[in-house]
């Protein structure tokens, strides 16, 4: 009988789906008889399957990862030892006390692998930057500028002169000898001849004519 138009049938989907639910009644079958019941037993066969397919879309997407292998392996070993056990190897009626324990720590090992397969980073090596050609590390050279001249020694024009220096102001002779009597009384009261700054305040006047008075004293 050929299918309808439109209705293709896929063999290897067929395949998968009943290998699928063989696998999946096994697993149901092993945790009934290792004390699961009633739910709990038809949850343990989804979790199997669910954290498998997560491991293999992990490596499907992001490449191959040792995280994404290990619970790969971990969640196939579980699948298939569920289907090696109920093949006769194990007696389900009184199952031992390692298979209870596996079946009673599934669900937080499950727990963690899917945790850790959603949420953990994928670290990649990046990638190296690719060497740059030659004719991108040689530089344009550039272009050749002609000197300026500079301005030759006939055109440097010469600093100014600077202004002469005040003269010396006209200092009164009676201011002189006023001096001369302050200085000698100095002389004898101290032993050591009148400094400017002494003269000057002796004898009130600003520094540049007590400058000019001391040059007369000597």
């Amino acid at each position: 009988m050929a299918a309808p138009h439109g209705l293709r049938v896929d063999a290897v989907l067929v395949q998968a789906v009943i290998a699928g639910a063989l696998s999946f009644a096994h697993l149901h079958d092993l945790a009934a008889a290792a004390g699961q019941d009633g739910w709990k037993a038809w949850a343990y066969p989804v979790s199997v399957d669910l954290l498998l397919v997560a491991a293999w879309r992990r490596l499907r997407s992001d490449g191959p990862s040792r995280l994404a292998w290990c619970w790969f392996l971990i969640a196939l070993f579980a699948s298939l030892g569920a289907n090696v056990a109920t093949a006769g190897f194990l007696d389900l009626a009184d199952p031992p006390a390692l298979l209870r324990l596996g079946i009673a720590g599934w669900p937080a090992l499950a727990f963690l692998g899917g945790t850790l397969l959603a949420h953990s980073a994928d670290h990649r090596v990046p990638d190296e930057p690719a060497p740059a050609s030659e004719t991108d590390s040689v530089a344009d050279p550039e272009p050749e500028t002609e000197p300026v001249p500079g301005p030759t020694p006939a055109s440097v024009e010469e600093p100014p002169a600077l202004p002469p220096a005040d003269p010396a102001p006209a200092v009164p002779a009676v201011l002189v000898d006023h001096a001369r009597k302050v200085a000698a009384d100095y002389r004898d009261r101290t032993g050591a001849p009148i400094d400017t700054d002494t003269l000057r305040a002796r004898l009130g006047v600003p520094p540049h004519l007590a400058d000019a008075i001391a040059a007369q004293l000597t």
